[in-house]
C-alpha cells in the first residue's frame, strides 16, 4: 500500500463520515421541528424534551463533521504525527452532550412527577411521535454500521444515542396510548426510567472514549495476526514486545523485536527489516518505525544450555507469561533477558523471587533482568 493509496482512503473515509452526518442533522432537524410543534400544541413535556433531545443530535453531527474535518489536516513541525486524535475529542464531547440529555431530562422528569399537569394528545402528535419511533431506528442502525466500518467513534456514539432516542420516543408514544385509552398518566415515570438509560448511555460511550484517549491494549487477533506476518519472513524466527501507538482511528504507528540468528549479517537484518515494515503495512495498514533484534545463540554449546536452563528455572512460575532476549557472555559471565509477568500477579515480588533463584543457581554471573510490561498478545 502506497502512501498516496493511503491518503486516498482517508480522504474516502471522511467523506463517508460527512456524508453520514449530514444525513444524522438533516433528519434530526426534522423531527426536532415537528416534534417542538407537536408538544407544545399538546402541552406535553416528554415530546419537548424529546425535540431538544433531537437538536442535541443534530448538534453531535456538526461536531462529528467538525472533528473529522481537523483530524484530517497534514502533519506538521509541532504536530508531526497529525490531527487523527481529534476524533477523540469530538466523541467525548458528543457523549458529554448525551449526558446533559439524560440529566436534563431526568430533572424535567422529576419536576412533572411533583408537579403534575394533564397533556392533551393529538391525532398529528400520535403520528409525529410513531414516525420519529421509526426514522430514529433507522437512522441509528444505519450511521452506528457506517461508523464501525469506517471505524469512527464519532459516529458510532451518535448511532447508539439515536436508537436510545427511538426507545425514548416509542416510551413517550405508548404513554400518549395509555393516558387516551385508560386515562392513566405515566408520561413523567416513563421520561425517568429513559433518562436514566440515555445516562448510562452517555457514561459508557464516554469510559470508551477515555479509554482511547489514555491508550488501550491493542486487539489480541490484530497482534497475533502482525506477529504472524513478521515469522513468514525467512530470517524472523519471532516476534516480541510488540507496541502500537494510535494517533487516531486507522492511525497506528509502532515497534516490535524480532528474534534472528546470530550469524545473520547487518545487510541482511536492513533488508528482511525493510521487508518486514512493507508486508505488515501493506497488510495491516500499521507502520512499524522501529525493529529492534534479538541474537539467538547457534554456536556455543554452552551458552546454549544455560538459555535452556534459565528458561526452565524461569518459567517454573506459573505467572511468568514469557522470557525473551535472552542474551548471553560466557567470558564476561554475564546474562540478559526479558520476563513478562501476568499483570494479576505481584509482579514485582515475583520478579525479586526469579532473580534470587537466579543468583543462587549461578553466583558466579551477573544477571541483567528485565521486568517488561504484557502490551500485546
Amino acid at each position: 500500500m502506497s502512501e498516496q493509496s493511503g491518503k486516498e482512503m482517508m480522504l474516502s473515509r471522511d467523506r463517508v463520515i460527512v456524508r453520514t452526518s449530514l444525513i444524522g442533522i438533516g433528519a434530526n432537524v426534522v423531527l426536532a421541528a415537528l416534534k417542538a410543534i407537536a408538544g407544545l400544541l399538546a402541552g406535553s413535556i416528554a415530546v419537548v424534551l424529546d425535540a431538544v433531545n433531537n437538536l442535541s443530535d443534530a448538534m453531535s453531527s456538526i461536531i462529528t463533521i467538525v472533528g473529522t474535518k481537523l483530524a484530517s489536516k497534514e502533519p506538521d513541525k509541532k504536530h508531526p504525527y497529525g490531527y487523527g486524535r481529534i476524533e477523540y475529542l469530538s466523541a467525548a464531547i458528543i457523549s458529554a452532550i448525551v449526558l446533559y440529555a439524560g440529566i436534563t431530562s431526568l430533572v424535567e422528569s422529576v419536576k412533572k412527577i411533583i408537579h403534575p399537569e394533564t397533556a392533551d394528545y393529538s391525532a398529528l402528535t400520535l403520528v409525529i411521535l410513531a414516525a420519529s419511533v421509526a426514522v430514529k431506528l433507522l437512522l441509528g442502525n444505519y450511521v452506528k454500521s457506517v461508523g464501525e466500518k469506517v471505524n469512527s467513534g464519532s459516529l458510532v456514539a451518535s448511532g447508539e444515542d439515536a436508537r436510545n432516542d427511538a426507545v425514548l420516543s416509542l416510551s413517550v408514544l405508548a404513554s400518549a396510548l395509555l393516558f387516551l385509552f385508560a386515562h392513566i398518566s405515566v408520561e413523567a415515570y416513563i421520561g425517568v426510567v429513559i433518562a436514566v438509560m440515555i445516562i448510562k448511555s452517555g457514561l459508557e460511550m464516554l469510559t470508551g472514549t477515555i479509554d482511547d484517549i489514555l491508550g488501550v491494549r491493542i486487539s489480541g487477533d490484530l497482534s497475533r495476526e502482525i506477529k504472524q506476518t513478521i515469522c513468514e519472513d525467512p530470517l524472523a524466527l519471532g516476534a516480541y514486545d510488540l507496541i502500537l501507538n494510535s494517533y487516531g482511528p486507522d492511525k497506528l504507528q509502532g515497534s516490535v523485536h524480532v528474534e534472528v540468528n546470530d550469524y545473520v549479517t547487518a545487510d541482511e537484518i536492513d533488508a528482511m527489516a525493510r521487508r518486514i515494515e512493507y508486508a505488515v503495512f501493506k497488510k495491516h495498514g500499521v507502520a512499524l518505525t522501529g525493529i529492534g533484534i534479538y541474537s539467538v545463540n547457534t554456536r556455543d554449546d554452552e551458552i546454549a544450555e544455560l538459555r535452556t536452563n534459565v528458561t526452565r528455572l524461569v518459567t517454573s512460575h506459573d505467572e511468568v507469561m514469557q522470557i525473551h532476549g535472552f542474551r548471553a557472555n560466557a567470558e564476561k559471565k554475564f546474562m540478559t533477558f526479558d520476563i513478562i509477568i501476568d499483570y494479576a500477579a505481584d509482579r514485582k515480588a515475583i520478579y525479586h523471587d526469579i532473580q534470587a533463584e537466579i543468583a543462587d543457581r549461578y553466583p558466579d554471573w551477573e544477571a541483567a533482568i528485565v521486568l517488561d510490561d504484557d502490551i500485546s498478545d
